[in-house]
C-alpha cells in the first residue's frame, strides 16, 4: 500500500545557500516524506538520469517510492516506482505498455473532465491542483481553489484512484487546505505534494515533519469524526443524542456567562450603515466591539483572544478583509462571514468566493436569497440584499447541504431560523416581525452570532483536542446562541410599553440585550433538534 501522505516534488533550484540536494532530500525523507518525484525541467538527459540515480539509493535506503516526472525512458533506466504525467504528455495506456506491471502511473488535473479520463484511463493517483497560486512552476491551467477540489474529488467516488493535492501548499495553509478540500459525502485527499516547503528550507528535516504532523492529525481527526457520526446514526433514535434542546440552551447560558466574564474582543469590518447598531449591540452582550478595516492592522488584532466578523455589505476593505480571515485561521480564531446582497451583483459574488477560497468561514450567515446565490440555487432569487418569493421548499434540507458543502456552520435567517453543522439541524422559532422594520437587524444577527462564538472559542482550552480543527469552540453552538440571543431580545423588547413602533424599537432591542438573562433563555427559546 502506497502511503501518498507528504507527496514530496524536487526542485533543485530553490536550495538555500549551503545546502546541497543529496542532503536535503535525505533530510525531508526522515523528516516525513513519504513519496518523492523527481522533476527536472530544462536539464539534459545525462543529467535528469544522474539525479534520478541519487534519488533512487536514497529511496531504497528509506523504502520510500520513487516517482518520475514525464520521462518514462528515465523510470525505466533507474527502476523507478513510478511515472507522473501531465495533460500534454503520454497518455497513461501507452505508459502503461512500456512499464513494467506494478508501476505507478499518476496524472496532473485540473477539472472534472481530466479526473474521469484519468478513471478512465486506469491511473494509480491523480495529482489535483494548482489549489493556490505557485513559484515554482509556470501554470497552464488556472488554480482552481481550496473549495474546488471538492468537487474533483467527487469523481473520484467509488473507484481506487488515489487523490494529492498540489500547489502553493506550505505548513501555513495546510490546515485550511485539508479542511476544505472534502467532497460533500466525506472523501478527503489522500497527499498533499509540496515543494519550496521543504526545498527551500535550511531545515527541511522539520519543515517535513511540521507537514507530516499537520496531515497526520488531521486525518486521524477526520476519522474520528466519522466514526462517532456513525456511531451516533446507527444508535436507535434517541439513545445517543447528539444535541437536545436543553443541552442545547444549557450550551448557550454556559457561552453567555463566559462572555460577561470574559469580555472578548470582537473584531468587526462590516458595512457603513450598521457600524454603530452593531457595535452596541456587541458592547450590550457584554463583549467589546472594534471597527477596524486598514490591512496594516490586521495582524495585531488577529492575536487578541475574540472572534471575526466579515460583513462586506457595501463590499469595501477587500485587502483588509483577505488578511483578517487569512491571520484568524493561523491562530483558530472563529471567522463570522454575513456576503449581504451576494446575489445582488457579480462583483459580490466574485468577491465572496476569493474569500472564502483564501479563508475558512467558521459560520456562514445570510437569508435565503444570499444563501442561495452562495450555493448557486436557483430557487430563490435575491433583490438587493433581501429575497424574493417564498423561500426554499425544504431549508432544513438546504442548511445542512451547504454546512457540508462549504465545511462550516450556515445559518438561514428568516421568520423560522434554520441552523446546521452538517449533520444535525436545529430550528429557530424566535423573533417578531418588528426586526424586519429596522435597518441592519439582519446584520446585528451575525455580530451576535460573531459574539456567542468568541465566548465559546474561550471555553476550549485544550490545546492537543484542536490541534487538528481550524477554529476552537463549538461553532454550532455559537451561531445557535447568537441567533436565539436577538430573536428572545426582539420578543421581550416587543413587550414594552414604551415601545410604539421602529423608532422606539431599535434602542429597547439594544436594552433587552444587555438585560438577557439565563433564565429568559431557557424559558422562551424556542428550539427543535431536526
Amino acid at each position: 500500500m502506497v502511503d501518498y501522505s507528504l507527496y514530496l516534488v524536487t526542485g533543485r533550484d530553490l536550495l538555500p545557500q549551503g545546502k546541497d540536494y543529496v542532503g536535503s532530500l535525505e533530510e525531508a525523507i526522515k523528516g516525513g516524506a513519504t513519496i518523492v518525484q523527481v522533476r527536472e525541467k530544462g536539464v539534459d538527459t545525462l543529467e535528469f538520469l544522474e539525479i534520478a540515480l541519487q534519488s533512487k539509493a536514497l529511496c531504497e535506503k528509506y523504502k520510500v517510492p520513487l516517482i518520475i516526472n514525464d520521462r518514462i525512458d528515465i523510470a525505466l533506466a533507474v527502476q523507478a516506482d513510478g511515472v507522473h504525467l501531465g495533460q500534454t504528455d503520454m497518455p497513461v495506456h501507452i505508459a502503461r505498455n512500456l512499464l513494467p506491471p506494478g508501476t505507478l502511473v499518476g496524472v496532473s488535473c485540473n477539472n472534472i473532465k481530466h479526473i474521469k479520463k484519468a478513471v478512465e484511463e486506469g491511473a494509480d493517483y491523480v495529482g489535483i491542483g494548482a489549489v493556490w497560486g505557485t513559484t515554482t512552476k509556470q501554470l497552464t491551467s488556472p488554480t482552481i481553489g481550496v473549495r474546488g477540489v471538492g468537487t474533483l474529488l467527487e469523481a473520484l467516488e467509488g473507484t481506487a484512484v488515489k487523490a494529492v493535492a498540489i500547489g502553493g501548499i506550505k505548513s501555513t495553509n495546510l490546515l485550511r487546505t485539508l479542511h476544505g478540500t472534502v467532497s460533500s459525502s466525506g472523501r478527503c485527499l489522500d497527499g498533499i505534494a509540496v515543494v519550496s516547503d521543504v526545498f527551500a528550507s535550511s531545515d527541511p528535516l522539520s519543515a517535513a515533519k511540521d507537514l507530516r504532523d499537520i496531515f497526520t492529525s488531521f486525518s486521524t481527526h477526520i476519522s474520528k469524526q466519522a466514526a462517532q457520526l456513525a456511531s451516533w446514526q446507527a444508535s436507535p433514535k434517541g439513545t445517543l443524542p447528539r444535541y437536545t434542546p436543553d443541552s442545547i440552551k444549557d450550551g448557550v447560558v454556559n457561552i453567555m456567562r463566559t462572555i460577561r466574564d470574559s469580555n472578548p474582543l470582537v473584531h468587526q469590518i462590516t458595512n457603513v450603515v450598521v457600524t454603530n447598531q452593531s457595535a452596541n449591540a456587541t458592547l450590550a452582550l457584554g463583549a467589546s466591539p472594534i471597527m477596524a478595516t486598514a490591512p496594516e492592522e490586521m495582524y495585531d488584532l488577529s492575536r487578541v483572544p475574540g472572534a471575526l466578523l466579515i460583513n462586506f455589505g457595501t463590499v469595501k476593505d477587500k485587502e483588509g478583509m483577505i488578511l483578517a480571515g487569512k491571520f484568524a485561521n493561523d491562530v483558530k480564531k472563529p471567522v463570522v462571514f454575513d456576503p449581504v446582497g451576494v446575489g445582488a451583483t457579480q462583483f459580490r459574488r466574485k468577491t465572496a468566493a476569493e474569500l472564502l477560497d483564501i479563508w475558512q468561514a467558521s459560520v456562514i450567515k445570510g437569508n435565503a436569497g444570499e444563501l442561495a446565490a452562495l450555493a448557486d440555487s436557483k430557487e430563490v432569487q435575491a433583490r438587493g440584499v433581501d429575497s424574493v418569493g417564498s423561500g426554499f421548499a425544504d431549508p432544513a434540507a438546504f442548511v445542512k447541504a451547504l454546512a457540508k458543502k462549504e465545511r462550516c456552520i450556515v445559518v438561514l435567517t428568516s421568520p423560522t431560523d434554520w441552523v446546521s453543522d452538517g449533520d444535525t439541524v436545529v430550528r429557530l422559532d424566535n423573533g417578531d416581525k418588528m426586526l424586519g422594520n429596522i435597518t441592519g437587524s439582519g446584520c446585528m444577527v451575525g455580530t451576535c452570532i460573531a459574539v456567542f462564538c468568541a465566548g465559546s472559542s474561550l471555553l476550549c482550552d485544550d490545546e492537543t483536542a484542536i490541534a487538528s480543527k481550524l477554529v476552537k469552540g463549538d461553532m454550532f453552538l455559537g451561531a445557535i446562541g447568537g441567533v436565539m440571543a436577538l430573536t428572545i431580545a426582539a420578543e421581550l423588547a416587543v413587550a414594552r410599553k414604551d415601545v410604539l413602533g421602529s423608532g422606539t424599537f431599535l434602542p429597547a432591542l439594544i436594552d433587552e440585550l444587555s438585560h438577557l438573562t439565563p433564565e429568559a433563555v431557557r424559558e422562551k427559546a424556542k428550539v427543535q433538534v431536526l
